[in-house]
């Protein structure tokens, strides 16, 4: 299975995320902003990255960047929930987030999400 870093500012969402990739087998890493994620990705890298797009400190979309410069082969997924959450979702795909995920959402859909993103991982 493989480690996946979550980076979300709500502790609740975190906390849900944290129990359904852990009961699908995978070891989760998890940060509460952007800054801390980066921070843990560069320490102990994960294989797969799950951000929220809209958080304090550092966004997801310039942890998406800041991902694809420094290790473009990590796939993302890119959540949200705001209004403007379209728009937003577009641009993180446009900076290479392989899937993205409209919050709410439940836990079948990040796992079909994760295991799509995993798989599209070359060797």
């Amino acid at each position: 299975m493989a480690r996946i870093l979550v980076i979300d500012d709500d502790p609740e969402l975190r906390a849900t995320l944290h129990d359904a990739l852990l009961l699908a087998g995978h070891t989760v890493l998890l940060a509460e902003d952007g800054r801390e994620g980066l921070h843990i990705q560069a320490r102990s890298p994960a294989d797969l990255v799950i951000t929220d797009i809209y958080m304090p400190d550092k966004e997801g979309l310039e942890v998406i960047r800041t991902l694809r410069s420094h290790r473009p082969r990590v796939p993302v997924i890119a959540i949200s929930g705001r209004p403007d959450l379209m728009s937003a979702l577009f641009l993180a795909k446009r900076l290479g987030a392989v899937k993205t995920l409209e919050k709410p959402f439940e836990p079948k859909e990040l796992l079909a999400a994760v295991e799509v993103a995993l798989r599209g991982v070359a060797p």
